[in-house]
């Protein structure tokens, strides 16, 4: 089985969790990992980081002279993908936590379904302290999930593995969308031409930290959310659904939707 696997971290003033993400990593086989720093305060201490990395493979280091944004950060990732010979790409951000073989099943399941080109996981929430809050269970089936796109991303963006024949159709993250919401954007393009898929394991524990983009730029990613949706859009109950659902959500804090969620889960 072909297993050319490359990993793409943008990272941004969060070495602690980046070492821990990289120590999570365990396969059986060789992966490499693109870290693109997005001008955080401190360098990366690139000694110490390939010291947490137990897995055998090499890590790559890009950093930018100021914070242009995750999207363009994780877009200068994908540059260096796009210029080596990898067969698959997969996205962590710094501080979540791999579960054993996640990336060896996920390669598993694009061999066997040959027309699925995008295969995510589900996850586990916790918060900054390892409490756990919800689980996030998306669709798994292709069009399920491709419907209920217009509500939210149905894909946990830290969880996706994909091949990277789709770069050549879908190259990048909008960069009008470097600041947040970017991933949707992304996936919303790929969906739209290829068929895709969830794992109905969860893989990944997915840390809400306080300065995540999900939690500081909340506004801003609910707006451009529903600006995505409105570019996306088609007369239908999801697309109208979706549209009013997050002309709603706006209005919300990151902490009032995640305790709906806690306690609906």
């Amino acid at each position: 089985m072909d297993k050319r696997l490359i990993i793409t971290i943008p990272h941004y003033n969060n070495s602690e969790g980046l070492t821990r993400t990289i120590k999570s990593i365990n396969e059986s086989f060789e992966i490499d990992i693109i870290i693109t720093d997005d001008g955080s305060k401190n360098k990366l201490n690139e000694k110490a980081i390939n010291s947490s990395f137990k897995n055998n493979g090499r890590i790559f280091f890009k950093y930018l002279d100021k914070n242009y944004g995750v999207g363009i950060a994780a877009n200068k990732c994908l540059e260096f993908v796009k210029k080596s010979n990898y067969k698959y790409v997969a996205r962590l951000d710094a501080g979540d936590i791999c579960y054993k073989n996640k990336f060896s099943k996920q390669i598993d399941f694009l061999e066997k379904n040959k027309k699925v080109v995008l295969v995510g996981t589900w996850a586990r929430v916790l918060d900054h302290e390892g409490n756990l809050i919800f689980y996030i269970k998306h669709p798994t089936n292709h069009n399920t999930i491709k419907r209920n796109m217009y509500l939210n991303s149905m894909f946990v963006n830290p969880t996706v593995l994909f091949k990277t024949s789709v770069l050549q159709t879908v190259p990048e993250y909008p960069v009008k969308y470097k600041d947040a919401a970017q991933d949707y954007a992304f996936f919303f393009k790929v969906i739209k031409r290829f068929e895709c898929a969830n794992m109905p394991e969860v893989m990944l524990d997915y840390i809400i930290d306080k300065n995540s983009i999900s939690t500081k730029k909340r506004k801003l990613q609910v707006k451009n959310r529903i600006n995505i949706i409105i570019e996306n859009f088609k007369f239908g109950v999801y697309p109208i659904y979706g549209l009013l659902r997050n002309l709603v959500l706006y209005f919300f804090s990151r902490g009032s939707t995640t305790l709906i969620k806690k306690r609906l889960n």
